[in-house]
């Protein structure tokens, strides 16, 4: 029997007024922890225990943050800041094949960002695993010696001043700090190469290893039938480099389900961005930024307010990584996004024209029952980091969760705004 429609939208009022009831009930119970200080930091006790981070970090006296470059690769050419640095390194690394990720041209170069380069105004958690990454750079007898740099705001700005002298001030008058950091990203791999992660990220292997022959096998699009990848990668990998670019899964559904909308992806296969690999001038990237330069254009000439399209998350973090890379790869080689997934063959590597995207236990192993998505154990031989979510850039906001809420557990609020205004009206 069908119920009239004023019952259905009663029930419906009830069923989302409960979700919000939850929310609070949520909110509540947790605010106090979310008000939790870290422990104090304790000087001796960092430069005892993460000797590299304090030598190499918080000791550094540079312009623009901190670096290290292998002494081989750079003679006596002392840069006189961070730029400098990474322009005489990338120069280094593409000159001699040993000093680029293995099956690649991406050059040995480590770039992590934060606001400041003194230790003590980061979060403690983040120390040991800076320490991680910097001791495949520095540690004695390395059998792949690896660049590091971590810029800090004024390098940044430094950076942007030197390569982005056009763009400099929208960067910094239409985007959040978040957004600045998510579009350095793109930049400082488009500009040198290199392999960004973020600070809260935990290294599980060298990435100069991070590739083998079985990530370039040949695969088979069962839809189209199209294949791609090496046909022989055994035979043909220590002579060929075919990788310019590495992607991760964060989301890997059922495109023909809504379980993405419902986890708050905006495309059923969705790229990560708290970690990626390039060689310089990678075309993916270079149209990251003409998207973005034309999304500018766009809301400069916008006479209405459109919260969706502030979101950081589909302006300039995972969505629009994937947009940009989803575009080129369809306008190359007419290439079916939806074949990346790995919910078909347990999860594989997938070498699309010189683009490797990682399976989601590349760059997120470890997840939860409630999301897995094939996701598999830190442990796995396929995991490369983990990525330890300790940023905040996103602050509690009653009506977002709700809108998260409504959407995880009812399957409603498709379209609700995932960013925190004023603005936002309810409308059931």
């Amino acid at each position: 029997m069908l119920l009239p429609h004023g019952l259905i939208r009663r029930r419906l009022r009830f069923l989302l007024l409960s979700a919000l009831a939850g929310v609070i009930t949520v909110w509540v119970l947790t605010d106090g922890q979310q008000q939790e200080q870290s422990p104090p930091f304790d000087a001796e006790l960092v430069q005892l225990n993460y000797p590299l981070v304090w030598n190499h970090i918080q000791s550094f006296d540079g312009f623009g943050g901190a670096w290290f470059i292998p002494p081989s690769w750079v003679a006596d050419d002392q840069p006189r800041d961070i730029v400098e640095a990474a322009e005489l390194a990338s120069k280094a690394a593409l000159s001699v094949r040993e000093r680029q990720l293995s099956f690649s041209n991406i050059p040995l170069l480590m770039h992590q960002t934060g606001a400041s380069s003194k230790v003590d105004t980061w979060k403690p958690e983040i120390i040991p695993w800076v320490q991680q990454w910097l001791g495949y750079a520095v540690a004695p007898n390395n059998t792949a010696p690896m660049a590091y740099f971590f810029w800090d705001d004024e390098g940044i700005d430094l950076f942007m001043e030197r390569y982005e002298k056009d763009f400099i001030n929208d960067f910094y008058n239409i985007f959040t700090p978040v957004e600045r950091a998510d579009i350095f990203r793109v930049l400082v791999c488009q500009h040198f190469g290199g392999v960004y992660a973020d600070i809260d990220t935990e290294p599980l292997r060298h990435p100069a290893n991070w590739l083998g022959p079985s990530d370039l096998s040949r695969w088979t699009d069962d839809i189209t039938g199209k294949s791609y990848g090496l046909k022989n990668p055994e035979a043909e990998a220590d002579g060929t480099r075919p990788v310019n670019l590495i992607w991760g899964l964060e989301a890997d559904t059922d495109p023909n389900s809504n379980a993405y909308w419902r986890m708050g992806y905006t495309y059923p296969i969705q790229l990560t961005q708290w970690a990626l690999a390039s060689a310089p001038d990678h075309p993916a990237l270079k149209l990251f930024m003409e998207n973005l330069r034309n999304e500018v254009r766009l809301e400069k000439e916008a006479t209405t307010y459109d919260s969706n399209r502030v979101d950081p998350l589909t302006r300039t973090g995972p969505a629009a990584v994937t947009l940009a890379t989803l575009m080129w790869l369809e306008n190359t080689i007419g290439f079916r996004w939806s074949a990346l997934t790995g919910l078909k063959d347990g999860g594989k590597s997938k070498l699309v024209e010189d683009a490797l995207i990682l399976p989601i236990t590349g760059f997120s192993p470890g997840r939860g029952k409630y999301g897995n998505m094939g996701s598999k154990p830190i442990t796995h031989p396929d995991a490369r980091l983990v990525h330890h979510a300790l940023g905040s850039w996103r602050k509690f906001d009653l009506i977002v969760e709700y809108g998260k809420f409504c959407r995880t557990a009812f399957g409603f609020c498709k379209d609700w705004s995932k960013v925190p205004t004023t603005h936002s009206r309810i409308t059931l």
